[in-house]
């Protein structure tokens, strides 16, 4: 890449995210799952090993149930949690050196929620986003809000955004400039929706355009139920020297111009409910589809209108995710299946460097820094590996409940969430693991 290109991309980075927070949004500074970026001159110094006993400096027993990411901005972590039956729904902050909870308010209330159908999702699934004073918390049609973060007034509550999550919300809201950015992909409609950031109002709404009269990879109408939902979160990339928000849907991937909403380009796909959130790099957008017809694939997102199979430079549906996010590192991408065969492949080609299974189920997105990468499943194990061509495992490590967050890390702490507590890793010198 040129020097001019690499400042292009600096600048739009840091022009579309509130890189001043250390996690600001559920994958990070970059949006891509990197604590540390690649070629960094020293070490973010994160933890390898840790246990219930070692390298934990506070642990915080969070109520209610939910799913979200923290996102962390200098002393405050950020989550929300919601009641079990999904009547209540509230944004929690949590000093971040001490794990004390110093904010826990009832948001939203809700008379009638649509029951999940699963044990997988629950009410408070989307991650927040935060900048600098403020923080954005979003339950999906059930309400968003804007808090202050240093007086933790509300400052404006947003209801009134139609959509049946069915199984519950999952996207997460993203910032680009003066926007907030909902994907709202339900059973009866699926859109995206930008509003003023500052108030709450909308400025503006475009509907998804799949196609919704054939059949899809079960052979059931693409129409119904389970089939028109999504539960990703966009990601805001230049191409081109073009500004624009990549985003999955049930049926179809789109490109979107955020500052209007308007479709740029579109591919249309045999999947369905997916969570993965998209990555860029090399030119190329790396998209999941879902469940249904599961695929990864590798997109030049670089021309307008129908995408073909032209526009495709690789796909595969050897050990493709339907919820973990992939990582990006230099030229490979680890692909994290459900079942837990992590999956390494040259980003360009689609090669495959090794595919080796780590077991567990997992929902939680990959994390890299420090040239590890690591893997949180849903029964508290994390498995960290050393990012190359070769598959290595440097330890395995578990809490006492399991993970359907995704990590966030702020210095050199990781801030890990269960299913009922909220952890402070860091290293200890005085730990018997010798502080690694």
């Amino acid at each position: 890449m040129s020097a001019p290109n690499i400042l292009t991309v600096s600048f739009l980075l840091f022009a579309t995210l509130p890189v001043l927070a250390d996690w600001p949004d559920f994958r990070g500074p970059w949006a891509n799952g990197h604590a540390t970026q690649p070629g960094a001159a020293k070490p973010a110094g994160l933890p390898l090993t840790w246990s219930e006993k070692d390298n934990v400096k506070w642990k915080t027993a969070i109520p209610h149930r939910g799913w979200s990411t923290p996102v962390v901005l200098g002393k405050q972590v950020w989550i929300t949690t919601a009641t079990e039956a999904g009547h209540d729904f509230f944004a929690l902050c949590v000093d971040a050196d001490t794990g004390k909870i110093l904010f826990n308010e009832r948001l939203f209330h809700s008379a009638n929620p649509e029951p999940l159908g699963n044990s997988v999702n629950c009410y408070a699934a989307p991650s927040a986003v935060i900048e600098p004073g403020r923080v954005y918390v979003h339950f999906g049609s059930y309400g968003t809000a804007c808090l202050d973060t240093a007086t933790f007034e509300v400052l404006w509550k947003r209801t009134g955004l139609p959509c049946r999550h069915f199984r519950g919300p999952g996207s997460s809201p993203i910032l680009h400039r003066d926007l907030l950015i909902l994907t709202m992909d339900g059973i009866d409609v699926q859109y995206l929706a930008a509003l003023d950031k500052r108030t709450g109002r909308t400025i503006w709404k475009t509907d998804r355009t799949a196609d919704w009269n054939d059949l899809n990879a079960d052979g059931q109408p693409a129409g119904e139920g389970d089939f028109r939902k999504a539960y990703t979160t966009p990601i805001i990339v230049e191409v081109n020297g073009r500004t624009q928000m990549i985003s999955i849907g049930s049926k179809a991937m789109y490109g979107y111009d955020p500052l209007t909403g308007r479709e740029l380009w579109k591919i249309g796909t045999g999947g369905y409910s997916g969570a993965a959130r998209p990555v860029f790099g090399h030119g190329l957008a790396f998209l999941g589809t879902g469940f249904g017809k599961t695929e990864f694939l590798a997109v030049r997102p670089d021309r307008e209108g129908e995408l073909q199979e032209s526009d495709v430079a690789w796909r595969t549906t050897r050990g493709a995710p339907k919820m973990p996010s992939p990582l990006l590192v230099d030229d490979l991408l680890y692909l994290l299946a459900d079942n837990g065969i992590v999956r390494c492949v040259e980003a360009t080609t689609g090669t495959e460097v090794y595919q080796e299974r780590i077991g567990g189920e997992f929902c939680a997105s990959l994390l890299y820094g420090d040239g590890r990468i690591y893997a949180f499943d849903r029964d508290g194990k994390t498995t960290v590996l050393k990012a190359g061509r070769k598959f290595e495992v440097l330890a395995t490590n578990r809490l006492d409940d399991g993970f359907m967050a995704s990590p966030a890390v702020s210095g050199k702490a990781l801030i890990l969430r269960t299913k009922t507590h909220l952890y402070r890793v860091e290293i200890d010198p005085a730990s018997p693991s010798g502080g690694r």
